[in-house]
């Protein structure tokens, strides 16, 4: 399959006797995983198609039924599974919008040209994004990880994706 996967989710434990499983999205909107179709789950390291069958609320929780999976035995084997999308799903974004999957693995240079890692992971504050820099071992300021606001035009000034270079307006010492 020269798909290229996504995890935007992740099947929890079973709910009830009838083959429902509880659904953690990591899409911005929880529910926005449901636009993303066909699904795949990561079996054994494959990535294998499913077909959704319905979902709904539960509690605040997302519970969700795929079709074939119509017991607590079958849906139990799914659970943990995590869930992938293929990435011709995304719509393209406008200029100056990222997924966070295209920023994780570049490396982050500020100013000076000092390179302070790779990005590893982003977090949502609540007021912006925050890059999750891993320093390299041999960090000249001693850093293991550095927290970066993702302020476009603020402290991150240019995305280069081909590259896979962000440059920042950040002290190396922070």
């Amino acid at each position: 399959m020269n798909k290229q996967i996504e995890v935007v989710g992740k099947l929890g434990s079973t709910y009830g006797i009838r083959g429902w499983l509880r659904l953690y999205s990591s899409t911005e909107y929880s529910e926005s995983i449901f636009d993303y179709q066909p699904w795949f789950l990561n079996i054994k390291g494959q990535w294998q198609e499913v077909e959704l069958e319905t979902w709904r609320y539960h509690n605040n929780d997302l519970i969700v039924k795929l079709v074939g999976t119509d017991d607590r035995e079958s849906a139990q084997l799914l659970t943990n599974m995590e869930i992938g999308v293929d990435l011709s799903c995304f719509p393209k974004l406008e200029e100056g919008d990222y997924y966070w999957h295209d920023l994780i693995g570049c490396e982050v240079i500020n100013l000076d040209g000092y390179n302070m890692g790779k990005v590893t992971e982003l977090m949502e504050t609540g007021s912006n994004d925050v890059l999750v820099v891993q320093a390299s071992s041999k960090d000249a300021f001693g850093k293991q990880e550095r927290l970066i606001p993702f302020l476009y035009e603020q402290v991150v000034k240019r995305v280069d994706l081909t590259t896979k270079i962000i440059e920042v307006d950040w002290d190396a010492g922070f």
